[in-house]
């Protein structure tokens, strides 16, 4: 039997949303489609109700964090949105936001089971040396660990893959938020983003990796609270930081020419993301496939060719992203994997059970 799922991906930039009809060995796409960051929620499921012909069986919601409890498909009640409530503290951009889409999807659609599916389950069972952080113990037993994000992305990338799924295979998730990620064998192994989505690559608005003596120093000298810093790092840094103009890679791109700050900003996201595509080629001990995905990831080939210049001495082939003989590939949204893995979750009884 066939269910209507309806996934919502609420990003950083933007909200992504589709319905699929899920069956045992097929998903079909009904409707999809995009509207920018902060959405009228309840516009937005207007709009989706009038272009469906009947209720959603499910709706499925991307969640970044789940904190150090949810990592696995979760269907949404009392319990699960206090803990999610309880985890927007590592996620500050994201989690209020995610929290508003469920009761305006719940509004919407009264009495249909809503599904949490969490972007850092892929890298649930991240090893030793990639998850813990070298800070004192008792702080691992409070949660502080390497979590890694994206992870909706890179279980639907090595969906798509298949059998053409390689040993060592790095994924470049680029779009507002950007993180990378080493796959061993189907599995996570080493990411970027560690605590929260703040950390990893340059982004548009977010700093990445940092110094932590800067923000010692912004404390100590420039008397910043922990609000201002959150506001600096993670919406007046990265791309917005450095050219002074915009966190939008489009736009710089079309400033570049005649502005140096613009074509700084530019340099500095490929090379971060080259350094860690790097990172993760130690952690694997070689590449045998890098998958580029995310907004800029699938539509900026020209980000994607300097990338893959800094990467030539790895043998990753530049320019060749749409030819089999090369060893880059790009692929597409991930809102059909939130699709299945909450249609999987009704076929296990638990949504219906909650429904009844």
């Amino acid at each position: 039997m066939e269910t209507l799922i309806l996934a919502i991906n609420g990003g950083s930039s933007s909200l992504k949303y589709g319905a699929f009809t899920v069956g045992e060995d097929r998903v079909e796409t009904v409707v999809s489609g995009a509207v920018g960051a902060a959405p009228d929620h309840t516009a937005v499921f207007d709009e989706i109700a009038a272009k469906l012909d009947r209720q959603p069986d499910a709706i499925g919601h991307r969640i970044v964090h789940g904190g150090p409890k949810l990592f696995r498909p979760t269907l949404i009640d009392n319990d699960v949105t206090a803990e999610l409530t309880a985890t927007c503290g590592f996620t500050p951009l994201h989690g209020p936001a995610a929290l508003d889409l469920m009761a305006a999807a719940q509004r919407h659609f009264p009495g249909v089971p809503q599904v949490a599916c969490f972007d850092t389950g892929f890298h649930e069972h991240l090893p030793a040396i990639a998850a813990v952080m070298p800070v004192p113990k008792a702080l691992r037993a409070a949660g502080v660990r390497r979590y890694g994000f994206h992870g909706l992305a890179c279980r639907s990338i090595v969906r798509q893959l298949g059998a053409d799924l390689p040993e060592r295979l790095v994924i470049a998730h680029l779009g507002g938020g950007a993180s990378v990620t080493a796959v061993l064998g189907g599995h996570s192994i080493d990411t970027s983003m560690g605590l929260t989505p703040s950390g990893g690559v340059v982004m548009a608005t977010r700093s990445g990796d940092l110094d932590p003596g800067l923000l010692l120093f912004l404390l100590r000298e420039h008397g910043m609270t922990a609000g201002r810093l959150e506001a600096l790092l993670d919406r007046g840094s990265g791309l917005l930081g450095i050219s002074d103009r915009t966190g939008d890679l489009r736009t710089l791109r079309h400033l570049a020419p005649s502005d140096p700050d613009a074509r700084l900003a530019i340099e500095i996201f490929c090379r971060s993301v080259a350094k860690q595509i790097a990172a993760m080629i130690a952690s694997l001990g070689g590449i045998d496939l890098l998958v580029f995905s995310g907004g800029i990831g699938e539509h900026d080939a020209e980000t994607r060719d300097a990338i893959c210049a800094d990467l030539a001495w790895a043998g990753v082939v530049q320019g060749m992203q749409d030819s089999a003989a090369g060893n880059v590939r790009i692929c597409s949204p991930h809102e059909e994997q939130i699709a299945r893995d909450a249609s999987a979750l009704m076929r296990a009884g638990i949504g219906q059970e909650a429904a009844a």
